[in-house]
């Protein structure tokens, strides 16, 4: 494993700590997801939406910094398959 490697994964870790922490300002922003409303919830599956992509992004971060992305993959398309 290299430290570049290591250091892209904990800055993509990094933007996913960011949408979760900042879920208000990006619905501000960007403005609401319909389907997440509809489906995730009343006036809030926006914010849930954002904070589910956010710790996805981590996961995958965190698994690339520490070079498991193969191990996380195959163990979902078993899960899934």
């Amino acid at each position: 494993m290299t430290v570049g490697k290591f250091i892209f994964g904990i800055i993509i870790a990094a933007i996913g700590f960011m949408l979760v922490w900042k879920s208000e300002w990006l619905l501000q922003n960007f403005g609401q997801i319909n389907f997440a409303e509809k489906h995730l919830g009343t006036s809030g599956g926006s914010r849930l939406m954002y904070k589910i992509i956010g710790v996805i992004v981590i996961i995958i971060g965190l698994s690339y910094a520490t070079n498991l992305t193969d191990d996380f993959l195959q163990w979902f398309v078993n899960l899934i398959f």
